[in-house]
This record gives structure tokens, sequence and C-alpha cells, in this order.
């Protein structure tokens, strides 16, 4: 997560000579050779899932034919759009060369930085397009069981998504172990960390647009499919006259499956990266045991995760939630034991440690409780919205709007209740620590928090790929006209993976959250770091206590950078909502115009044009998503070049306490509004994410509630309401919330790695 501040960290270790020439440790070895090991059989582990769940009956000709449709339409949208994102990469991968090289970085070290960049980036976008591959051939086995089964059907969808959620880790796993080995890890482990810096970028930007990309497609659908078909024709969400109706199912594999695949993908290999690091400057305490111990996390978490998804069964009366949470809590405890294992024979035993991890466990809890507890139709803030709908479209959206702003209170005293104790278990259990910052020491506290709510994110991806299956099955069962006992079992899924889609935002939101203060911290060490190292190029010294520690918002360049920052994630979610009101426009225009051209449609007598609302989505979402993506990266670089050649409009030449470089201030002004824009923005993402996740998730089960029966049930006044919040709520929760936690971690990553040209 703060991996991009390695080359100017790297320089002030070696202007220190903390890379001394002892002999290389190798005590850690049989470790990472255990991780990659277990990342390896996770691998064949999810093999053999799919397998498990592709060797399951494919149902009806009928229903193949809806299935076939959804695939072909989701593959092509990911070809496109994958194509698009490796052009962009290789455009950045090129400037990132560039930079680094005339940075006066050693060309082996910048070729090291790219190839890490490009395979993260590869992995990330593999990691999307595993958890597409499966979900679109999971969908039409999980209705099949439906017809039969509610149990058959629940374990073929979660095995459906365990595929996802394990190859997701194992590649982040696999890809970090991998480049470690192959940069030197083994003869020089304090080193090779900070050659892997390019990793967490790639997969950081390959996210961004993945899910921006996919979540403007399958929002743009929902909402054109709801509003023309429930609305205006009175017809069910999954209606086989719709014209929209295979669109929409495309959408939840490339927003929800495939998104989110990558967005995962990239929490886990910055955190990998970002921690690695820590562990090469604990080095003196630790040795390599201390740099491959997030690895070894990692694999104990697929170990558990495998175990989890195996157990859950369930009954035919059973609600699904029930059987989906019992694998999530063994899971759970799993990883906890695991953990304190790992803590025992990698960190000798320092127990404080255990207590970092143990508040990342009970934080990630804590997190997924909290949202459902606002998703859930059991509850208050579901069924408010549900009762404001009696009165009309007007009272369901002020009353969502309502619950949606309540919504980051308690997540907020959770992140910061976690941050101050995994702070303190971490200074307490390294106390015994000579030469090493209290500062240092909490921080590695924080880093193992983030560790410990990682530590079960194969299983949340698991039950997140659950959601779309489900829905999926449950359209087909609707468009093939399946009896209506079949619907109500697919009816029963897809409610637990609307839930179950609502926790893993929250869950995403939570782990970007707990390591907020890492990136902004990592960003202070990088600043840091350029200044020491080109004093020491100029054959100077830095003051003694001169630190980029602290950043006044007082300053003027500090205060606007961080005013930007806000703006940054408000004007980010408004690009991603207009983008997808401009692509439903399409949508809604086209469906009409088809129930114009072919009365027959309505009738029954005749088949819409499924795949021209296809091409009129893909075409509209790959435009759509380039410009808020581009401007996430562009902000930082523009804050930063502005302020740093506009500081002698300030009067401000050396802030801080800044040394001189040949009798000359070194200009900082640019590197604080840059900081400023990071610390704001991060805060602001933050906030702005949990409350569109949450108020979107609330909207999407009160419509659900009601078309239970609740309120005059499906057609009724109440219901039309419903299905309007909806729609707003659509890309909130599936569009602007998941993207702006996505885009939290890029803006770091960039601002790391474009730190030197701020000073």
């Amino acid at each position: 997560m703060y991996s991009f501040c390695s080359p100017a960290l790297a320089a002030v270790w070696q202007a220190n000579s903390l890379y001394s020439s002892q002999t290389p440790d190798t005590s850690g070895d049989t470790f990472l050779w255990i991780a990659l090991a277990v990342g390896l059989l996770s691998l064949i582990a999810a093999v053999v899932f799919a397998r498990n769940v592709l060797a399951n009956d494919a149902g009806t000709p009928e229903m193949r034919l809806i299935s076939d449709a959804i695939r072909e339409g989701a593959e092509a949208f990911m070809k496109r759009q994958y194509s698009a994102i490796a052009m962009l990469a290789v455009v950045i991968a090129v400037i990132l060369y560039i930079g680094y090289y005339a940075s006066a970085y050693s060309r082996p070290f910048a070729n090291k930085v790219v190839i890490s960049f490009i395979i993260g980036a590869a992995c990330s976008a593999l990691s999307g397009y595993s958890g597409m591959f499966v979900s679109i051939r999971a969908n039409i086995r999980v209705a099949s069981a439906a017809r039969t089964s509610i149990g058959k059907a629940l374990q073929t969808a979660l095995r459906g998504g365990a595929v996802t959620g394990l190859v997701v880790v194992s590649l982040s796993l696999l890809g970090i172990g991998i480049l470690f080995l192959v940069f030197g890890g083994l003869k020089d482990p304090q080193q090779a960390p900070y050659q892997l810096v390019g990793f967490g970028f790639g997969a950081s930007l390959v996210a961004l647009f993945a899910q921006l990309g996919g979540g403007i497609y399958t929002k743009a659908a929902d909402v054109g499919a709801d509003l023309v078909g429930k609305v205006e024709a009175g017809i069910p969400e999954d209606d086989p006259r719709n014209p929209a109706v295979i669109a929409d199912l495309v959408g939840d594999n490339v927003g929800d499956c495939a998104g989110r695949g990558a967005d995962i993908f990239e929490s886990t290999a910055a955190e990998n990266v970002g921690a690695m690091i820590l562990g090469a400057a604990l080095y003196p305490v630790f040795g390599v045991k201390g740099i491959l111990f997030p690895l070894v996390v990692q694999a104990i978490n697929l170990v558990a995760s495998i175990i989890g998804v195996t157990i859950v069964h369930s009954s035919e009366t059973e609600d699904p939630m029930h059987a989906l949470n019992r694998g999530y809590y063994v899971t759970s405890l799993l990883a906890l034991a695991g953990f304190a294992v790992a803590v025992k024979f990698m960190l000798s035993g320092h127990w404080w440690l255990l207590g970092s991890g143990i508040c990342g466990i009970i934080t990630s809890f804590l997190f997924v409780r909290i949202t459902e507890y606002y998703t859930e139709t059991r509850f208050r803030p579901v069924r408010s919205i549900a009762d404001a709908s009696n009165t009309g479209p007007a009272t369901n959206i002020i009353t969502g709007i309502a619950v949606g702003m309540e919504t980051p209170a308690l997540p907020v005293l959770v992140i910061g209740a976690a941050l101050l104790l995994s702070y303190y278990f971490g200074v307490r259990g390294l106390e015994d620590a000579t030469g090493i910052s209290n500062y240092a020491k909490g921080i590695y506290g924080t880093a193992i928090a983030t560790m410990g709510m990682l530590s079960s994110a194969a299983y949340i991806l698991a039950m997140d790929t659950f959601g779309p299956i489900t829905d999926n099955a449950g359209g087909i069962i609707e468009m093939s006209d399946q009896p209506h006992a079949v619907r109500e079992k697919t009816d029963r899924l897809d409610a637990a993976g609307n839930t179950t889609k609502a926790l893993t935002k929250g869950y995403a939101i939570g782990s970007a959250s707990l390591a907020a203060f890492l990136l902004f911290s990592a960003y202070l060490e990088s600043i840091h770091a350029i200044v020491a190292r080109r004093v020491a190029d100029s054959g100077g010294v830095l003051p003694a206590g001169w630190s980029f520690s602290n950043v006044n918002l007082a300053s003027v360049p500090v205060f606007v950078g961080a005013l930007l920052g806000a703006m940054l994630t408000y004007l980010f979610s408004s690009l991603a909502i207009k983008a997808v009101g401009r692509a439903a426009q399409f949508v809604i225009e086209d469906v009409r115009a088809q129930f114009r051209e072919n009365p027959g449609i309505m009738a029954g007598t005749s088949k819409p044009d499924y795949g021209r609302c296809v091409r009129i989505v893909t075409t509209a979402a790959l435009k759509q998503m380039m410009v808020p993506g581009l401007l996430a990266v562009a902000m930082p670089l523009v804050v930063g070049i502005s302020f740093r050649h506009l500081s002698g409009l300030f009067g401000v030449q050396q802030l801080s306490g800044v040394p001189t470089l040949h009798g000359l201030p070194i200009n900082l002004t640019g590197a604080e509004a840059v900081a400023g824009l990071l610390m704001v923005g991060t805060i602001s993402g933050i906030l702005l994410a949990m409350f569109m996740n949450n108020a979107g998730g609330a909207w999407d089960n009160a419509k659900k509630y009601i078309e239970t029966g609740a309120h005059g049930g499906k057609r009724s006044e109440a219901h039309k309401a419903a299905v309007v919040g909806d729609t707003v709520g659509d890309p909130f929760k599936d569009t602007a919330g998941p993207s702006l936690h996505v885009l939290i971690k890029l803006l770091a990553t960039v601002t790391l790695v474009l730190a030197p040209l701020f000073v």
C-alpha cells in the first residue's frame, strides 16, 4: 500500500550503511518456499473447485441459450476493456522507466521496477478475468441446481466464487514471492522488497479501470432495464421481453466479479509489498522472517479459506446467509490460529504484535457486521427506507440519503480504535528493540493489523462473487419460464447475494481505511529520503533531528492542496455517476425504440434484439471510464509541479527548517501541497465511499424487501417508488463507491512514485 516510497527510502538505507555486507540471513528461506507451495496448491484447489462446479448439470436448452448470451456479452466487453487498459499500461510503463532512469536510479533498478509494474498489472487483469470466467459458467449450474435443491445451488455458487477468491490471493502471493526470488531476495533480502514497488502500482492502475469500466457498464444496463421495464412497462426485473435484460446480467459479471477481483488483488498485493518494506526496516530485529511474514500470512489465509468454503452447506429451509456466515466464522478462527503460529515462529513470539493482528481481524468482523446492519432487510435502516416508499419516490430518496450519511459514524470509530490499539501494540511488542524509533515500531503494528484484516480475503471474495452468480441464476430461471417455486429459491439466494456484495464493499473500504495512515506516512518518509539523498549527493549532511514529518495546514499551499484533494473525490464520483447516467440514457432510448418498432415484443410473439443493447452499453462504458481514471493519475502531478514552480508567489522558499543545498534552500512547497492533497483526499474518499456503498445497498434491499410482499409487494406504488430509489443507489454502490476506495490507493501510489518531481 505504500510501495512507491521504496526508491528514495532505499537510497537513505544505503546512505546510512544499513545494507551492510553481512552474511545473508537464510533462517526464513523455508518459510518462503512453504508460502509459494501453498500458493501453488491453492491454484490447484481453485481448479478442483472449478471442475466440481462445471461438472454439474447445465440446465435445459432454453436456459443454456440465455447463459450463452450472457457469456458472449461478458467476454466481448472484457476483451475490449482489457485491450484499452493494456495500451494505457504500456504507455505508463515507458514513462515510468524514463522517469526512474532520468532521476539517476541505476538501469537495473529501473528495469526491475518496470518489470514488477507490468507483472502486477498482468496479474491484476488475470485476477479480474478469472472471476468473470467462472461466474459466467457457474450461473447456469446454480440455476439448474435450484430446480431440485437450494442447498446444492448454494454450494455451487459459493464454490464458483471461491475460484475467484483463491486465484486472486494466490496470484498476489506467487507474483510477489517469485519476483522476490528472481530479484535476489534470498541473497539480499533487505534490498529486494524495494524492487517490488511497481507491482502495487500496476495492480492499482488495472483495478481502477476494471472497477470503473465494469461499474459503469453494469449500472447503465441495470438502470435502463429497471426504468423502462419495471416502471414504464410494468414487467418483472428479468422478463425476457426487456431488451436490456441480457446487458443487465452481463453487467453483474464484468462489474461485481471482474472489477472486485482486480480490486481485492490490488489490496492484497499492495499490503504484501508495503509490509515487506517495513519488514526490511526491522531487519535487525526479525531478520528475513520479518520480511516474509506477510507472505506466510497470505498462505494461512488461503488454507483457512479453502476449509471455510468446503464446510459450507445448507438445508432447504435455512437462511442462506446463516450458512455463509458459518463459513466466514470458521475461516476467521482458523486464520487467527494460523496468525498466532506465524507470530510464534517468525516474529520470535512477540505476542503484542499478535494483538495488532487481532485488531485487524476484529476490525474486519465489525465492518462486515456494521455493513450488514445498514443493508440487510431485517434491520431498521432498510425497513425505514421501505416505509418511506409508501409516500413516493421523494421520501424514499430523502430517507436513503439520510441512512447513507449515518453509516460512516460507526466505521470511523472502529478504524480509529484499530489504528490506536495496533500502533500501541506495535510499540509495546518491540520495546526491547534498540536503535528503532517508536514511530517505526507503531507503524509496523498498524501494518500487521492490515494483514489481520486481509487474513480472510479469499473467503470474503468468494462471498462477493456468490452475489452476481446467484443474481444471474435468478435471471436465467425467470427468462426460461421455470416454475414459480424455483424462482422463489433463487430469490432467496439472490437476497443473500445482495447482502454479501454489500459486505464485501464494506470490507474493501475497511482495509483501505486501515492503511490510510500508513500511506500518508510513506509519502512523508519518501520526501524525507529524497531530500536526504540530494543533500548527501552534494556532499552535505542533514541537520540532526530534521524530518519531513509535520505538514503545516495553516500554510496556504497546503490548505489549497487539501481542498483539491477533497474536491477530487467529489469530482471523480460526479464523473463516474454522470457516466452511468449518459450510458443509461442510450439504453433507455434503445429499449423504448425496440418496444415502438416491434409491438410483438410486449405481446410475447417476437424476441427483442438483446445484442444491440449489449453493444451500446459496451461502447458507452469504455468511452466514459477514461476521463475519471486519468483524472486520478494526473491530479497529484499537476498539484505538485504547479506549487513547486509557483512557490515564489507565496513568498515561500524554505519551509519547516529545511536545510540548504549549495547555499540555496530546497523548495518543498509542491511536496507539502501534495501532502495536503493526499491526507484530506484519503479521508474524504473513505467517508464518501462508505456513504455511497451503504446507501446504495440499503436502497436495493428496501426494494427487494417490498418485492417479498411488504407494503403491497410488486407493482404497488411503494414498489415503484423503491425502484426509483434503487436506480439512484445503483451508481452509488456499484460504480462510484467501489471505485473510490480503489482511487484512494491509486492516489497514494501515484503520489509516491512521482515524489521526486515535487522537490
